[in-house]
């Protein structure tokens, strides 16, 4: 199943200064680390004392500084332009569609690594869960899902979770639906996106199916993490996932792009996967 967008990836909305300068935006993400000026000083061979006059307005800092700052307080590349724009600089960090030629390299790179990554599942997506890109691994544990959920955009979280999508399906859902709002719960602290926090009110607010909501035993299998163990033509596959992100992105759709790959938890699932894809 190939999706590649057509247009920008969807992402979520930039925070603005909302009239406000740098300084008060760099106090926020600071206090939302939890860093204190002295400490956010020494990682920024810096003193508490310009710190403090930058986050009230009483000193104008350097691009290289705003950058600096932004990089200690793990600020996604995103809202580093945001910080520029606040402080009078120009956005460092480009936005290139995805579909632009000098993305090429990485869209066929990407392709080809959930691709080999079959027979088990794999897919891309953006900043919002919008899928990208999926592999046939996807493709096959979607058989079932009404048209009305799988119209463009997709999204992995509303797939996932709603009550005509694979949530009946998910034999542990209540565990499963706990670690992906956890997990959208990190990531709207992290990014501070209006858009990402309407997901995860729509997607929270799903009532949970009866047939999910029963959790069945796992058996004697020891998982080595938390799986899905999701129901497949009369059988229950198990899966343990994990997302990979580029390494030090410089461009803010590469930056938000995430990866995520189902690795079989049992040797079932793996006997399974192979007979479909073989």
């Amino acid at each position: 199943m190939t999706i590649i967008a057509s247009g920008n990836v969807a992402s979520p909305a930039a925070p603005t200064a909302g009239g406000q300068g740098v300084g008060p935006l760099l106090r926020a993400w600071r206090e939302q680390r939890r860093v204190s000026q002295l400490e956010l000083a020494l990682r920024a061979d810096s003193s508490a004392r310009h710190i403090s006059f930058i986050e009230t307005g009483r000193s104008r800092p350097s691009e290289e500084m705003v950058l600096r700052l932004a990089e200690h307080l793990e600020v996604p590349v995103r809202e580093r332009n945001a910080l520029l724009l606040a402080a009078g600089y120009a956005p460092h960090y480009p936005e290139t569609p995805l579909d632009a030629p000098a993305l090429g390299a990485l869209r066929e790179g990407l392709e080809r690594l959930i691709q080999g990554y079959e027979p088990y599942p794999a897919l891309v997506v953006d900043a919002t869960y919008d899928v990208v890109t999926a592999n046939r691994g996807i493709t096959m544990l979607l058989q079932g899902v009404p048209e009305s959920l799988l119209t463009a955009p997709l999204n992995a979280m509303r797939l996932t979770l709603h009550p005509e999508g694979l949530a009946p399906r998910i034999r542990n859902l209540r565990e499963w639906r706990g670690h992906l709002l956890a997990q959208m719960e990190r990531q709207i602290a992290l990014h501070r996106s209006d858009r990402l926090r309407a997901l995860y009110e729509e997607v929270a607010a799903y009532p949970v199916p009866d047939s999910g909501a029963d959790e069945e035993p796992a058996g004697d299998v020891a998982y080595v993490a938390l799986p899905m163990r999701i129901e497949h033509e009369g059988r229950v596959l198990s899966f343990v996932s994990s997302i990979s992100t580029f390494n030090t992105p410089m461009d803010v759709t590469v930056a938000e792009l995430a990866i995520e790959t189902f690795l079989p938890a049992d040797p079932a699932t793996v006997k399974y996967l192979h007979s479909m894809m073989s």
